[in-house]
């Protein structure tokens, strides 16, 4: 039960069955390879951009990917650690799926946006970057808005909805988020971070183990997603400091449980060898340094959802994780839920198709938008 609450804040849901828990051994068996090499943002967002927003420190830039000229704007806000590209298999699906335009923005100290100030990552200074990048983007008159955010980035899109930083915001999507299973998290949420591996030999290496460890369990949305969650290592592999990564993990493994003689040797002294020409990897940002932060998000998430005068889509990987206030107002009729199973924490990426229909359903049922010709809700 502690696994699935602190699993819940950040990172995903615990694996299924089979997979593998975090910091565990992973072993890919003969003939059964799958490719995990990465995909680019292009084959899936249209434009991509860096916008400049005025600071008190200076100018912060925003990287931005984009799809669609025409439509309401779907604005999308990743989780802790993650990025932008985490939507978007997400934005593939649903930009054929009704009219509408998509903005991905990498949030501050995430992804490629660059801020004076990095390591604000408070619930009120978040909120007003996503009022000014609208800004930014489309002035004074900014078309209608639905904001949709993940994990932190849905807590995130709350402060904003609620503090009215987007003017002309039609609605408000929160995907797998509550209050109460969050603050309950925060506890144990350190461990979690630890059992993670602090290295990886490549951006291939970190597919696999996200979509191994259960992290993502969409492998094509692991291809694209995972190249915005790290980066490469300042320090070369033997330094103090830099534990022993993934990649060599795999082949250790590899080397203990397959008993193929020389030939198995020789590819693990070749293994190494490439290891020690490449850099490492490690996370895009540390979240264990955004600690102090993370109360701030998730204290009083619920009611400040519940006042957001618009209307409001819940969706959640299972029904476990609503808390009581948030019972009372879907009894109420004060906003729409629904349960997406057998998803992990990174619903999403997990299932983008059932993601965009229900989304869709709301929009459409709102009259928001309408579908693109050939789809039925």
């Amino acid at each position: 039960m502690e696994k699935q609450l602190h699993l819940n804040l950040l990172a995903s849901r615990p694996p299924v069955p089979g997979g593998l828990q975090s910091g565990s051994k992973m072993r890919m068996g003969p003939g059964r390879k799958r490719d995990f090499s990465p995909l680019s943002w292009s084959q899936y967002f249209e434009t991509m951009e860096d916008v400049e927003v005025e600071n008190d420190n200076g100018k912060d830039t925003f990287r931005i990917y984009s799809s669609g000229q025409h439509g309401p704007v779907l604005l999308l806000l990743h989780g802790g650690g993650h990025s932008a590209l985490s939507w978007a298999v997400f934005t593939e699906v649903i930009y054929n799926r009704i009219n509408c335009r998509v903005v991905a923005m990498d949030l501050r100290a995430h992804g490629d946006t660059k801020v004076k100030n990095s390591d604000d990552l408070s619930a009120e200074t978040m909120a007003k970057d996503i009022g000014k990048v609208v800004e930014a983007l489309y002035g004074e008159n900014p078309p209608p808005i639905m904001m949709i955010g993940h994990s932190m980035g849905g807590a995130i899109a709350v402060h904003t909805a609620a503090a009215n930083h987007v003017p002309s915001l039609l609605g408000l999507c929160v995907i797998d988020v509550v209050e109460g299973t969050a603050m309950d998290a925060l506890n144990s949420m350190q461990n979690f971070l630890r059992s993670r591996p602090k290295t990886f030999k490549s951006v291939e290496n970190a597919i696999e183990w996200s979509v191994k460890s259960g992290q993502i369990r969409n492998v094509e949305s692991a291809r694209v997603s995972m190249g915005g969650q790290v980066k490469k290592c300042e320090e070369p592999l033997n330094s103090p400091g830099v534990s022993k990564s993934i990649g060599e993990v795999i082949i250790e493994e590899e080397e203990e449980e397959e008993e193929e003689g020389e030939s198995n040797h020789k590819r693990k002294k070749e293994d190494d060898q490439e290891v020690k020409k490449e850099s490492l990897y490690t996370w895009q940002i540390d979240l264990s340094k955004t600690e102090k932060y993370w109360e701030g998000w998730f204290s009083g998430l619920s009611a400040l959802f519940l006042s957001c005068p618009v209307p409001k889509l819940l969706l959640l990987a299972g029904v476990d994780r609503l808390d009581k206030d948030l019972t009372i107002g879907q009894m109420q009729g004060k906003f729409q839920m629904q349960v997406l199973p057998q998803c992990g924490h990174a619903v999403h990426e997990d299932a983008p198709e059932k993601v965009a229909d229900a989304l869709a359903s709301f929009m459409v049922r709102h009259k928001f938008t309408e579908l693109k010709e050939g789809f039925l809700c």
